[in-house]
């Protein structure tokens, strides 16, 4: 099929170039010059394993092509994927659906085939719909266009396999053409046995708002508990480990630490709170306002914890920070918790060095007030504390021994609960941990 994919960030990229992996004849748009020069010569523009190799195979082969146009996306495809960013509304819990909107208002008038949109965006409840009227009623009278929403499931660090290899394909449709289409599109991907959901509309809305509502809860879950750990004297980590063998419950997700981060699950379930209260069902979301506050409350107790370690003030202390992103194995640094905590500990006066494999040159631009280290020994050179944040598998394996000959003081919290801790003890390190009493 030929295919255009709307918007080239995280969602649009990784589509682009798995949609023409599965065959298909690709037209990435952006309006962002500078981002579709860099793709049209196959250099992704973030950290995503895998996605370079893809991009330069599918350039190569013809398959994949970039343009700043959508006249020309109009005038090419016969499925026009939307995957513009749905960012949370500055001052507010909703999200701003303008790109959507503007996707729409453009393409339309200049669509010249019976064609099929495809939102993949995440949006509230009732978007689909309204976008659908809107399509209708910008295109010529003599062109049929369905729309139809086909939300991701993407995990970041792994965006290429969950694409090429999904756990599920959920579709919202409104007509027997449209479920065929798609069901084309992804032929290859039905044929190695992925379950397909045929849907309507805010049905497939829901599923992914819906399940990073359930993954941010379990999330918080877990770290209200690590606070009760901390308050009783008991440990966390096992506790995780005990209820992941319920598989009714299962261990994925139930991580205690710093909390999460990043572009989708905090501003995704703010957006699912604000639109529960326009359709008139706040109190059945209100659990999502504990859920974020849980989240960003583990922030702020990092930074406590570091401060006792230090004897009670940052002030003239030396911090380093390992981790920037938001989660290893990408350069993402949205709503990042390590980042948070490395300005707050700043902010009381410390000088804050920060170390991660990818996200230096992101971090920079997010907190320039920061200090940033490409060497893991400078970052912590005559530092009080050490604070691991972000669990990439460099710092899993530090030898803890050779990094108590580079710091000043010998502190290390374990903000993501990952690290052998009994190690660095026996090497000679002041330890805490998130959700377990000061050993």
């Amino acid at each position: 099929m030929k295919v255009s994919i709307i918007g080239t960030g995280y969602l649009g990229a990784v589509h682009a170039a798995c949609m023409a992996e599965l065959g298909h004849e690709v037209l990435g748009v952006d309006i962002d010059d500078a981002k579709i020069a860099a793709l049209a010569e196959g250099k992704a523009p973030f950290y995503e394993p895998g996605l370079t190799d893809i991009l330069v195979s599918n350039t190569k082969a013809g398959r994949l092509h970039f343009s700043t146009s959508l006249t020309e996306a109009a005038r090419f495809a016969e499925m026009h994927f939307i995957c513009v960013g749905t960012p949370q509304i500055p001052n507010s819990l909703s999200a701003d659906l303008s790109s959507i909107e503007t996707v729409i208002d453009e393409l339309a008038p200049d669509l010249i085939r019976d064609c099929l949109v495809v939102g993949k965006s995440t949006v509230p409840v009732g978007t689909a719909q309204r976008l659908r009227t809107r399509l209708s009623s910008l295109t010529q009278a003599n062109i049929r266009v369905g729309l139809a929403w086909n939300p991701e499931f993407l995990r970041e660090g792994f965006a290429v396999q969950d694409t090429l290899r999904p756990d599920r394909l959920v579709v919202g449709v409104t007509s027997a053409e449209a479920d065929a289409a798609l069901r084309t599109a992804y032929a290859p991907l039905l044929e190695i046995g992925t379950p397909y959901i045929a849907t309507d509309l805010a049905t497939a809305e829901l599923a992914k708002v819906a399940a990073n509502a359930f993954l941010a809860t379990k999330v918080s879950f877990i770290n209200a508990m690590a606070d009760v750990c901390e308050a009783a004297g008991a440990d966390v980590v096992t506790l995780s480990d005990t209820l992941g063998l319920d598989k009714r419950i299962g261990r994925h997700f139930l991580y205690a630490g710093i909390g999460f981060g990043g572009g989708c699950l905090p501003k995704d379930i703010r957006a699912f709170a604000a639109r529960a209260i326009e359709l008139g069902v706040a109190g059945s979301a209100r659990f999502l306002h504990e859920v974020d506050e849980i989240n960003n409350a583990r922030r702020w107790h990092a930074v406590n914890l570091s401060r006792d370690l230090i004897g009670g003030s940052f002030m003239d202390r030396n911090v380093a920070i390992l981790g920037a992103a938001f989660k290893p194995n990408t350069d993402d640094v949205r709503e990042s918790p390590a980042l948070a905590v490395a300005a707050a500990i700043r902010s009381e006066g410390a000088v804050v060095r920060v170390h991660d494999p990818r996200a230096i040159d992101n971090a920079r631009l997010e907190k320039p007030e920061l200090e940033y280290c490409d060497d893991l020994d400078k970052v912590c050179e005559g530092v009080d504390v050490v604070l691991h944040l972000t669990e990439w598998s460099e710092y899993r394996n530090l030898d803890p021994a050779h990094l108590r000959s580079v710091v000043r003081g010998a502190r290390l919290l374990d903000g993501r609960n990952v690290l052998p801790l009994a190690r660095w003890r026996a090497a000679g390190w002041t330890v805490r941990s998130m959700g377990a009493a000061p050993a």
